[in-house]
């Protein structure tokens, strides 16, 4: 025996264990029965796609709708539905007059309720898919497709502390009734208040939950604000200016504000708190969709008209003539090109599309990275073509 098997030997244990690496060894396995395990744990947990049906619709004031929505019967995933934070959403698909779309809604609904997911829609003048939802065509028993959920417009208790402001203007409500239930039903420690603005008093959405929320629970503080009054209405009113912000909440420079919205709404409420002084890690905001009104946006091009017409040629694959200010992705869904979306609102880059010749517009919320821009691509679901452009993706 060698030198040094004559000191392992003297090592307490250590022959027992090379005899049993040995035994190992032969019945041993490379993991290949293993494979693809994980992508279908994963898959079980956070699908690509669901299958949903709608069970029951609400209708909450004269302008919005909630839609419950279950497993279908025939889907593969098993129940329960895919777990979320509250705060997040799903994309849904629709085919309207025979363009394939989507668009994401918040869910409206606490994350404890896992047997179903409750999406809120509110009217949007000129809305493709929103018209569609609220008129009288979608009934229960209807099957729609949708993403996971997704997003990261949630509450990070590591981050955001436990002192929060919810500004929700209009269907923003819907994202803070799930976060402010959820935070709610926990027990939790946190400070919740909700300054809820709306244009008139008879069109809060989920005003009557709101409200008993804040009658239930001490750490709730509810203020509904409305711009529109009628005639001896005794509320709050006007606008979520710098000094009724102020005046709710009272110092923000140690607050987190989460903002939700129409974009308008998102917008002044940012420049409103800059103004107090609140750093951008103190405000959490949920886009919700591309401009209204691109033309306005420091950027776009002054000899430029949003109905300006273009060519917009998909190399190798057809051309088709859009106006500059509409969403790129929007054209190209309508023209029958099928592009993968999430967000819409610049944010998940799953829409990006590279821009081979031509000038597009790109908003301060498209979020391209450095490398995007070098390279030449664009989230198309808020790029809007002020030139013939072609494209490839």
């Amino acid at each position: 025996m060698s030198n040094s098997n004559e000191l392992l030997k003297n090592i307490v244990g250590y022959w027992d264990g090379v005899e049993r690496k040995q035994a190992r060894e032969q019945v041993g396995t490379d993991f290949s029965e293993q494979k693809g395990k994980t992508a279908s744990d994963i898959a079980k947990l956070h699908p690509k796609r669901l299958q949903l049906t709608v069970s029951e619709i609400f209708q909450d004031t004269p302008s919005t709708k909630t839609f419950r929505l279950v497993q279908s019967k025939q889907s593969l995933v098993n129940k329960p539905l895919p777990p979320f934070q509250a705060g997040q959403y799903i994309n849904l698909y629709t085919t309207i007059d025979g363009v394939e779309t989507a668009r994401p809604y918040a869910i409206s609904s606490c994350p404890t309720h896992r047997e179903y997911y409750d999406l809120t829609v509110k009217i949007v003048d000129g809305g493709f898919v929103t018209n569609y939802l609220l008129g009288d065509e979608v009934k229960v028993g209807q099957e729609f497709s949708s993403t996971s959920p997704m997003g990261t417009f949630y509450h990070n208790p590591i981050f955001h502390g436990d002192d929060l402001v919810f500004l929700a203007g209009g269907s923003g409500g819907a994202p803070a009734r799930s976060m402010i239930e959820s935070a709610l039903n926990r027990d939790s420690n946190i400070n919740f208040h909700l300054v809820y603005g709306n244009s008139y008093e008879n069109d809060v959405i989920f005003q009557d939950t709101f409200r008993e929320l804040a009658d239930k629970y001490d750490n709730f503080q509810l203020s509904e604000v409305i711009s529109r009054p009628t005639e001896g209405y005794e509320g709050l009113t006007g606008h979520l200016s710098k000094e009724l912000i102020t005046e709710l909440t009272g110092d923000a420079s140690s607050k987190t504000f989460y903002i939700c919205g129409p974009t308008p709404f998102n917008d002044y409420c940012v420049e409103q708190l800059k103004a107090l002084g609140v750093e951008d890690k103190r405000m959490r905001i949920e886009c919700n969709g591309p401009p209204k009104k691109p033309s306005c946006l420091d950027g776009w091009p002054e000899v430029v008209s949003e109905v300006d017409e273009v060519t917009v040629t998909v190399k190798g694959r057809g051309q088709f003539v859009a106006q500059a200010g509409e969403p790129l992705l929007n054209s190209l869904e309508r023209n029958g090109y099928t592009v993968e979306n999430a967000c819409r609102s610049g944010e998940c880059s799953l829409c990006r599309v590279k821009v081979l010749s031509g000038e597009v517009f790109n908003p301060p919320e498209s979020l391209l990275r450095k490398s995007d821009k070098d390279f030449g691509w664009v989230h198309s679901c808020v790029a809007f073509p002020t030139t013939d452009i072609e494209i490839l993706y």
